[in-house]
């Protein structure tokens, strides 16, 4: 039993296919269509798994804000507050020329990544090194990633961008572009410059279609009373109020100065400065055996915690609730979360089935390469059917020529025959009895015929040699419809040649139109055009050899029949005749009353003749409706008709592979 049991465990191991479980949410959904579309089946490229892990990661990303606006409204200062640090350079002039993407790390650390694909590591320190652009290297750089360890961007991504008003078009362009994609966009700009005409009409070229992600950030409310405050906020959320969810006033530089020390941010630093301190001390003295060497600073540090573990924050946390930076958390976590989870999902999906159409789209061009030469099949059947047609309307013309001219030397043949049919005096014996007398025969004088054959061949065939020639240029043009016949099959074979490799010349050199496409589909469907000889042609070419040996074996029979001694013949039918002429007169003589002595007819002599040469047979060759060309040309078009029938067969077939991977992907796109 337990071996019967370890036989089913191991079956089920091997040869039981089991679905696999992938996790809920969308990363779990994607990963099951990824599964899908990364099918051996569909022999997906390099790129495409790339594009989908791309959006594996993409899904596991935190929400991305990008934070806007025009030059020195705050924005290094704005989001030095919301990451409690004062890590981004601020200036009067626009420093930022370079999109600085804000994300979580295990440690602080700022990533370079230029135009050429190049990547380099910077301390967090040298930041502003790489964004100012007053600084003609900075053209170089791509973007800037700054990662930090905070808790704040373990959800939240962001974003700092240029401006709209940058002094590069490239970076407003890239700006433009970082609206699009984001989650959410916090616009900055200061409260005495709000509802300006130079920023309505920048509001009005790149905000509008963002208004459900978009919160307006008036900066600097500490430097104006309450009432300014409201009156100002008033304005702008009716005024910008298509381009706005809500309107925040703020102060980026008293958020700033309360966050950065509240006590987990306080100690937070103090424990990232004595975990470096500790291993710079501990480089210094290698062989240790004890701390000692360490204590005085962890005592310091010590003493730093308790003092801020026991600080007042009142102070702080007031300062924080004047900012009013809460209510622009508020908003991120209520109105843009919610809001950048579904559209990352949408975008997410709709990029996945955007994928699904351009590998359809693929397939379709890959179809249309097979349909192509399916038509050209279809539609050259009618022209080869009418070449092989005009085969026979012309060589059986010239066939029948053939024919006239061997029966031209059958008539004077003939006709030279019988001139040469001699009269001669002849006697025969009759018995004469009497009454008295004993038997006595009477001598009767007669005529017959006899034929002058040497006067027959002196005509025709030694003297004139009218008739060797007659033959000769028979053969000849024999010869040459044997040659030309040839010659026409073989043209029919390079039309359907020539017509296929018009088709061939551009499909052996198809690429992919788009990056995540197969490379190996591709790489077939060029396989299967440079191979269209041994795929398609093949089949016809040897079919049309089949032909031309049919031909030529016809032809070598004819020939031959031609070939057949006419001196003989002549010869043959003169011995025929002058035998007839014989019997005649044996029967003539032996009962004149019933017999005559026979004299050939011309006619009789011109059947006769063509009898002995088989000219029934030459005739049946050369002018009947079904004589040899009908035939071989109605069987040329049958075959020929059956392996186009069979080479558009194939050519289907291949054409449904990739119409069913096509249903495929539009069922994967439908699961989306």
């Amino acid at each position: 039993m337990s071996i019967l049991n370890s036989f089913v465990k191991e079956y089920i191991e091997k040869f039981v296919k089991r679905e696999e479980e992938y996790e809920k949410g969308l990363v779990g959904d994607i990963k099951k269509i990824s599964a899908k579309l990364l099918d051996p089946k569909f022999f997906p490229s390099v790129q495409l798994k790339s594009i989908l892990d791309k959006q594996i990661r993409r899904a596991r990303y935190p929400m991305e804000v990008a934070i806007t606006g025009q030059f020195s409204s705050g924005k290094s200062t704005f989001l030095n507050a919301l990451l409690s640090r004062n890590i981004l350079p601020t200036g009067i002039t626009p420093v930022t020329s370079k999109v600085n993407f804000i994300n979580y790390g295990e440690e602080y650390k700022l990533k370079i990544t230029y135009y050429s694909g190049a990547q380099e590591y910077a301390p967090i320190e040298a930041i502003s090194d790489f964004t100012d652009q007053r600084q003609d290297e900075m053209h170089d750089i791509k973007y800037l990633t700054l990662y930090a360890p905070m808790d704040i961007l373990k959800d939240i991504s962001f974003v700092d961008t240029p401006g709209l008003n940058s002094q590069s078009q490239s970076d407003t362009d890239t700006t433009r572009k970082v609206l699009r994609d984001v989650g959410g966009i916090i616009w900055l700009t200061l409260i005495d410059n709000a509802g300006k005409m130079s920023e309505a009409e920048v509001l009005e070229e790149y905000m509008e279609q963002f208004k459900n992600k978009s919160l307006c950030v008036l900066n600097q409310k500490d430097k104006f009373t309450p009432e300014q405050i409201e009156t100002t906020t008033k304005y702008v959320s009716e005024k910008f109020s298509k381009y706005f969810s809500q309107v925040t006033p703020i102060s980026a530089k008293q958020a700033l100065d309360s966050r950065q020390q509240q006590k987990r941010v306080l100690l937070d630093d103090r424990f990232d400065f004595i975990t470096k301190e500790f291993k710079k001390e501990l480089n210094k003295n290698i062989d240790v055996n004890s701390l000692e060497f360490f204590s005085e600073k962890f005592n310091n540090f010590h003493k730093e915690i308790s003092e801020i573990q026991n600080k007042d924050m009142s102070g702080d946390m007031k300062l924080l609730k004047e900012s009013n930076i809460n209510e622009v958390l508020m908003f991120i976590e209520n109105t843009i979360r919610p809001q950048a989870a579904e559209s990352k999902e949408f975008a997410i999906k709709k990029d996945l089935k955007g994928i699904c159409d351009i590998l359809i789209k693929e397939y379709e061009t890959i179809i249309g390469v097979y349909n192509s030469l399916c038509e050209i099949l279809k539609n050259s059947e009618d022209a080869i059917l009418e070449d092989f047609e005009n085969i026979h309307k012309t060589y059986s013309k010239e066939l029948f020529g053939i024919y006239n001219s061997l029966e031209a030397i059958m008539e004077k043949i003939a006709h030279e025959t019988y001139k040469s049919i001699k009269k001669q005096k002849a006697h025969r014996f009759e018995k004469k009895g009497g009454f008295l007398s004993k038997d006595n025969f009477e001598k009767i004088e007669y005529e017959t015929y006899w034929i002058d054959s040497d006067n027959v061949y002196k005509n025709l065939f030694y003297d004139d040699q009218t008739v060797d020639k007659m033959f000769k240029k028979a053969i000849k043009q024999l010869k040459t419809i044997e040659l030309n016949s040839d010659e026409a099959y073989r043209n029919v074979y390079r039309d359907i040649k020539n017509n296929i490799h018009r088709w061939q010349e551009p499909y052996e050199l198809i690429r992919k139109h788009r990056e995540i496409s197969s490379d190996l589909e591709f790489s077939s469907t060029r396989h299967f055009a440079a191979k269209v000889y041994e795929n398609v042609l093949r089949d016809y070419h040897r079919a049309i050899l089949e032909n031309i040996s049919a031909l030529r074996k016809k032809f070598a029979y004819f020939n031959g029949a031609l070939s057949y001694s006419y001196i003989q013949t002549t010869q043959a039918t003169i011995a025929h005749f002058e035998q007839q002429i014989s019997e005649s007169v044996s029967l003539y003589e032996k009962e004149p009353t019933r017999f005559s002595v026979y004299h050939p007819r011309e006619d009789e002599i011109l059947t006769k003749l063509k009898a002995n040469f088989g000219f029934e047979k030459i005739e049946d060759f050369l002018t009947s409706k079904r004589n040899y060309l009908f035939k071989i040309i109605q069987y040329s078009k049958n075959q020929y008709l059956e392996i186009n029938a069979d080479r558009i067969d194939f050519v289907e077939s291949k054409k449904e592979e990739y119409i069913k991977k096509i249903e495929d992907l539009e069922q994967i796109k439908s699961e989306i």
